[in-house]
């Protein structure tokens, strides 16, 4: 758990003046607030205004939803909660699986900002043509796929086959047949419609637009946009746009133990939980990391708002929002991501809060996956407290049990 700073909260406010957010007091400087890379001294801490009980509580609950895992929250820039448990620990680089998502969409913002003249018209540009996508994406498997804008790929109201149930204007219909998941809809053939085989993505289920799909195809088929357009793998350009101004510590991508020759656009970062509430932090601040925008502004409050490319479930770009209030308990201004094993990020501008709830597999944990070395059993030795945790509790909702693991966490930063 994180170490307290000598001076409260209330005193720091009174010492420094503060103007509203939220409908909260808080401090100019705690606005201009930015980490220092965990070398350096890391965030600051303070447990000044929480109630660590009911965080604890909120641990507790992760404990007995997830095999490995942790929470990490941070209130007004302050780290005010960091416990881990099972194979997981600061230094510890899981694939976060779907949560890998929302950096796809992020590097799509970035690449939409920095090339305005190869995107005049935004998130509607139509991309399935040849200066978006690789020549081996022609001709296209689907005609209809011409008329696919960049807004409804990242919203996953393209057509492109993925899970069901699939939703048409907020009711739910059955796509037949189903598309892939997982890495496999991550193969650049099959996310393409170049393969045969009872799950593909080779036709639409219905028109550009007409229907959402959890679709892993369709942020994969973004980032092999992103590929084509900077002549950089998603991997690589994540990390001059992201890692390096950030200045992350060690980090790569997942599924490295599948056939994949690029970069999975559809999940699998792995970072280390202190990075990954950086990247959350980022977002709360609508892009801006210390001086630099890093990402458009803009682009992040279409992230966190209901999508005009969405009109069929509360899915924006690759993040899920609550502004119609799914989650009642909840704030309506939350946007988050979850991805499997149990990962999830929460960013809440209204109470200026970021958290992540780490979880996780054994496999998501394994080098074999990542391609990161452990780290020296100096640093962490997993001492098997967790083997023969019941998995298939996991199995039994992801989405509940993110919900009601934030629900937990507000009890606890509104004391």
């Amino acid at each position: 758990m994180v170490k307290c700073k000598p001076i409260g909260r209330r005193m720091w406010l009174a010492a420094v003046g503060s103007s509203m957010l939220g409908g909260q007091p808080v401090a100019k400087s705690e606005r201009e607030y930015f980490p220092a890379p965990d070398s350096e001294g890391g965030w600051r801490t303070s447990q000044a205004g929480v109630d660590v009980a009911r965080l604890d509580e909120a641990f507790e609950f992760i404990k007995r939803t997830s095999k490995h895992g942790g929470l990490l929250v941070a209130h007004r820039g302050w780290l005010v909660y960091e416990r881990y448990f099972g194979k997981a620990h600061r230094d510890a680089t899981p694939n976060n699986a779907s949560i890998g998502k929302s950096f796809t969409s992020v590097a799509a913002g970035i690449l939409m900002g920095g090339r305005p003249d190869l995107f005049p018209h935004g998130l509607d540009q139509k991309v399935f043509t040849q200066t978006y996508l690789p020549e081996s994406v022609f001709p296209l498997s689907d005609p209809r796929k011409a008329d696919i804008r960049l807004g409804q790929l990242l919203a996953m109201t393209a057509g492109i086959r993925g899970n069901n149930p699939g939703y048409v204007h907020g009711k739910q219909v059955q796509l037949e047949p189903a598309g892939p998941d997982g890495w496999l809809a991550c193969d650049d053939e099959m996310a393409a419609g170049k393969k045969e085989g009872s799950l593909n993505a080779k036709t639409l289920w219905c028109e550009p637009g007409g229907g959402y799909s959890y679709a892993t195809s369709s942020p994969h088929l973004a980032s092999m946009m992103i590929r084509h357009v900077s002549g950089k793998e998603l991997q690589d350009y994540v990390a001059e746009k992201l890692a390096t101004p950030m200045r992350w510590g060690r980090w790569g991508w997942g599924y490295r133990n599948q056939p994949l020759r690029h970069t999975p656009g559809g999940g699998g970062i792995a970072i280390r939980p202190t990075d990954m509430l950086r990247y959350a932090y980022l977002l709360l601040r609508q892009g801006r990391w210390r001086d630099r925008q890093l990402v458009p502004a803009e682009y992040v409050r279409k992230c966190g708002s209901l999508s005009p490319y969405n009109p069929h479930y509360d899915y924006s770009l690759q993040f899920d929002v609550n502004a119609k209030g799914r989650w009642p308990d909840i704030p309506r201004d939350t946007f988050s991501k979850g991805g499997s094993g149990g990962h999830h990020i929460y960013i809440i501008p209204s109470q200026d809060l970021v958290v992540y709830k780490m979880a996780g597999r054994d496999d998501q944990y394994s080098p074999s996956n990542t391609g990161i070395p452990p780290v020296p059993e100096t640093v962490f030795r997993y001492d098997g407290s967790r083997e023969g945790w019941p998995f298939g509790m996991r199995l039994s909702g992801e989405e509940s049990n993110a919900s009601e693991t934030l629900a937990r966490v507000l009890k606890g930063v509104r004391a």
